[in-house]
């Protein structure tokens, strides 16, 4: 078995954190140990390009259980854990991730587990995908679909698909209502939160927290923050969203304004420059800048570096950089997903629906592929339900059900005032 790995030593350890994590993914368990009885991916091989945590250490093994072969690769050069790569080495399972490499290595990574000829894509931010769709166009021919996991992810294949580009099917995984709406929000929110804690040690209360970008992870993050004493502030392009944030009790104004008088600042947009030069200039002494969005591009770091006199590595992950007139810009995480990179990404029993979502849209595709066109595609609201209804089981929660008197009533138009 090909792999390439940080220390294949650390395998014992990564088994451990794997099934600490698994027991509070019982979605995920539930539908490993079908998986095993039906085996629906029996024959099919899977790239994905992931970060390779704890949490998705389950997924992997939960889609071997289904019968697939499956090749992996991390989605972040920062966001292995090494004793999970090694762990699922030891299982058999292909693994190409070393935390803290370097671009070049990561797109080799990248290329290493396409290698694999899949028949399936997982991704998470599209690079697997868009490797696929450039260099690597000769294993389009036995591609039969894939899932997206991310918002940025989705930009880029919805982009793709704009262009009349997108080769194969694939199912939008980010935008199943049991994926964005918790994930995104409470995934993203608390996990961000603790990779600044974890990175700064900073005392959030009484903070000024920017956050730019007001989709789900940003108001999770903003309002996680608020919970911990800060005073937020949020910036925004979209004129319903910001609407949002006002009603939601944030304060909203231009990131020009923000600039001046923020503490700590999060991107999480999905764009590009999200805080440039000029946002830089008018940052006070000691500004904390992060981002949580997939690319670092959404902080300008050219510009940052450009303009500083001079850069140290102040903590693990914070680099201070010193301008011109002596203020200090602190850059966590290199502006990369500092909720993986200075924590370790969303807690299990959220990912459980995530990966729920990733597994049974591996068995959907597997089961309708011919049927599907070249395309961004959602799972059908009944899965979403589906995993909905396993996680409130899983919690002890009971939910109503409709009546026939209620079904019908919902769906005739005879019945008025």
């Amino acid at each position: 078995m090909n792999h390439d790995i940080t220390d294949i030593n650390l395998a014992p350890e990564g088994a451990l954190k794997s099934e600490f994590a698994d027991k509070q993914m019982p979605v995920l368990a539930d539908i490993r140990k079908r998986f095993a009885e039906t085996k629906p991916l029996k024959g099919l091989r899977i790239a994905a390009c992931l970060h390779v945590t704890s949490e998705t250490s389950n997924l992997a093994k939960t889609l071997v259980a289904g019968g697939a072969e499956l090749a992996l690769c991390a989605s972040n050069p920062l966001s292995t854990q090494d004793d999970i790569a090694a762990f699922l080495v030891s299982e058999g399972i292909a693994v190409f991730a070393r935390n803290g490499e370097d671009s070049e290595t990561y797109y080799n990574h990248i290329s290493a587990t396409v290698d694999a000829k899949p028949h399936l894509t997982i991704d998470d931010g599209a690079d697997l995908v868009a490797l696929l769709h450039s260099e690597r166009r000769e294993l389009l021919e036995t591609t039969i679909g894939g899932m997206e996991e991310t918002t940025t992810g989705v930009i880029r294949l919805k982009a793709l698909d704009a262009e009349g580009k997108l080769a194969y099917p694939i199912v939008a995984v980010n935008d199943s209502q049991t994926k964005h709406m918790f994930d995104n929000r409470y995934g993203t929110g608390q996990s961000t939160l603790d990779g600044i804690i974890r990175a700064t040690n900073m005392l959030i209360t009484g903070k000024s927290v920017v956050t730019i970008g007001y989709g789900w992870c940003g108001r999770g993050f903003a309002d996680r923050a608020r919970g911990l004493g800060a005073h937020t502030i949020v910036c925004e392009v979209d004129p319903v969203r910001a609407l949002e944030a006002v009603m939601d009790g944030h304060r909203v104004m231009s990131m020009e304004e923000a600039a001046k008088i923020g503490d700590i600042f999060l991107t999480v947009t999905g764009g590009m420059h999200a805080i440039d030069k000029h946002h830089f200039e008018n940052m006070k002494d000691g500004a904390v800048v992060a981002n949580s969005g997939h690319f670092n591009v959404e902080i300008n770091i050219d510009a940052l570096q450009d303009m500083s006199e001079a850069r140290r590595q102040v903590r693990p992950f914070v680099e201070e950089h010193t301008l011109e007139d002596g203020r200090r810009i602190n850059l966590l995480a290199e502006g990369r997903l500092v909720n993986l990179a200075a924590a370790e990404g969303h807690p299990p029993s959220v990912m459980d629906m995530s990966f729920a979502n990733q597994a049974l849209a591996s068995e959907y595709i597997a089961e309708n592929h011919e049927s599907l066109k070249p395309g961004v595609h959602t799972l059908p609201k009944e899965i979403d339900i589906e995993i909905a209804a396993l996680k409130l089981n899983s919690m002890g929660m009971t939910f109503d059900t409709l009546t026939a008197q209620q079904e019908k009533y919902l769906n005739s138009w005879e019945a008025g005032t």
